[in-house]
Order: C-alpha cells, then sequence, then structure tokens
C-alpha cells in the first residue's frame, strides 16, 4: 500500500511540475526554431534544425518605435531598478522587523496592523497617490523614483518576515547582550542579522522575483528610456507590423525570464532552509 501511495504521490508532483514548466518548455523550443520552421509547423513540435539567430536578434537588433537595441535595454534597466530597491527594502526592512519585535505596546501594535495593511491593498488602489507624491518630489518618470516606489511596496512584506523571526529569538540572548553593553544596533548587526541568514535569503528571492517579474509599476513610473524587461517586453511584441517573428519574441520572453530562474536554481536549497528555519533559542 505504501508503495502504491508513494507512486501516486510522485505522478501528482510530476504533473504539477509538468504542467507548470509547460509554456516555459513551448516557449524554448519555438525560440530555437526558424521563421520557416514555426511558420510552416506545430508550436507543440520540436525544432528539427535549432538556431539562436532568434536570441542574437532577440538581445540586440529587435526594433520598437525606431529603436532597435533589443531587449538588452530592459534587462540592464531592470538591475538598475531591482538591485537597490532590493537592498534598500532589505536593510530597511530588517531593521524595522527587529524593532518591531522588541517593542510590545499599542504603537507598536498600531505601526504593525498599517504594515499589514499596506502589503495586502492592491496596487491599483495607490496608484494615484504615489504619482500625485512622486510629482510633488520631482521623481514622477525617472529611475530614482521607482526604485523609491518598490522600496515602499517591498516594506511591508520583508518587514513581515524579519519580525516574525525575530519573536522566535529568546529572550535570553538579547539580554545577555545588554549586560555586556551592546546597544540596539549592536545587538541587531552583531547578534540577530548572523541568527537570521536563512529568512535573509528567503527575502532575497521572493523579493528579487516580485520586483523583476513586476510590469504594471514600470508601467506607470518609469518614464521613457528607464523601462524595465517586462515593459520592453510588451513594447516588442505589440510594435510588430506584418508577419509576426513568434520564435524572436519567445526568445525575448525566456532572456527575460532568466536571472529569476537562475536565481531560484542556485538558491532554491537555501531558499527551502530558510523557509523552515527556526530562529536559535539559547
Amino acid at each position: 500500500m505504501r508503495p502504491l501511495r508513494s507512486a501516486a504521490a510522485f505522478g501528482l508532483q510530476g504533473m504539477a511540475a509538468f504542467a507548470f514548466a509547460f509554456p516555459m518548455l513551448v516557449s524554448l523550443a519555438t525560440s530555437v526554431k526558424s521563421s520557416h520552421e514555426v511558420n510552416e509547423g506545430s508550436v507543440l513540435t520540436l525544432p528539427h534544425h535549432p538556431v539562436l539567430t532568434p536570441w542574437a536578434k532577440a538581445w540586440s537588433s529587435l526594433c520598437s518605435g525606431g529603436d532597435c537595441y533589443g531587449i538588452s535595454s530592459g534587462v540592464a534597466n531592470s538591475f538598475m531598478i531591482v538591485i537597490p530597491a532590493l537592498s534598500i527594502s532589505l536593510v530597511l526592512g530588517s531593521i524595522t522587523g527587529f524593532a518591531l519585535s522588541l517593542r510590545k505596546s499599542r504603537r507598536a501594535d498600531l505601526l504593525f496592523a498599517a504594515l499589514l495593511i499596506g502589503l495586502f491593498l492592491p496596487i491599483q488602489l495607490t496608484l494615484f497617490p504615489m504619482i500625485e507624491s512622486l510629482r510633488e518630489l520631482g521623481l514622477f518618470g525617472t529611475r530614482a523614483g521607482l526604485i523609491l516606489v518598490h522600496t515602499v511596496w517591498g516594506l511591508p512584506f520583508v518587514t513581515l518576515l524579519f519580525r516574525n523571526f525575530f519573536l522566535g529569538v529568546s529572550r535570553d540572548v538579547l539580554d545577555a547582550a545588554r549586560v555586556d553593553g551592546a546597544g540596539f544596533f549592536d545587538i541587531f548587526r552583531h547578534v540577530m542579522l548572523p541568527m537570521s541568514l536563512p529568512v535573509c535569503a528567503v527575502a532575497l528571492v521572493l523579493q528579487f522575483t516580485f520586483l523583476w517579474n513586476d510590469f504594471l509599476l514600470g508601467l506607470t513610473f518609469s518614464g521613457r528610456g528607464n523601462e524595465p524587461v517586462t515593459v520592453v517586453l510588451n513594447i516588442l511584441a505589440g510594435a510588430q507590423f506584418g508577419a509576426q517573428e513568434y520564435n524572436v519574441i519567445m526568445a525575448a520572453a525566456v532572456l527575460a525570464a532568466l536571472p529569476p530562474i537562475l536565481l531560484h536554481l542556485l538558491a532554491g536549497r537555501l531558499l527551502v532552509r530558510g523557509i523552515a528555519a527556526r530562529p536559535f533559542h539559547g
């Protein structure tokens, strides 16, 4: 009976994995087909003579609106947006989460409730207030404005992760650090931060994935020349007239998806360990 259950569970997991991977497999197979093979064959067939020409064109010479930079400009913009926003939100979120884990008062509870509300608010509900705020600051349509928006939106999630982790740390560890004369930032930097590396990995992977895959905020706040890769991909896919080069579009989609996929592959074990991590209790 047990081998039968194991086989059934394995089969269901395999079916679920295939269902999730199928669109990427189709995109990957189409991206290495020639235009003739795409037009004459089925999207579900494997390539007979794989070529990398669509990848080269998608990266550097696919045109939209008179610009022929391919998807490379969008990838560069995404890195210049995601890395600062990710770094700032991780630093501020970890410090805020630690502070909230120490305070047990009505004010701290109200602040944490406000962060939770911000976490579950639809982005569309806050677009107009954010647009007006950035206009007042002179940052609307700039890369710095988009970084600020991503940082603000990432703070509730990162703060929640770190607060819940730090709440599980034994108070004896904190008391011992205070007896040794350590202050707030000393305790955070030398005691709490080294213990929180697993949850740091979780926050980093999940936040990077969210920021990289964002489309709505990038479309609204980036401005001309600062568009992230998701916006550039949408422009490229809709800017072609006549015969559509589906192999080039699929290659661009695969290239746009590679950074978060590679990050998950490289940090997958850390992500699983971080999700299952328990704080040190002394």
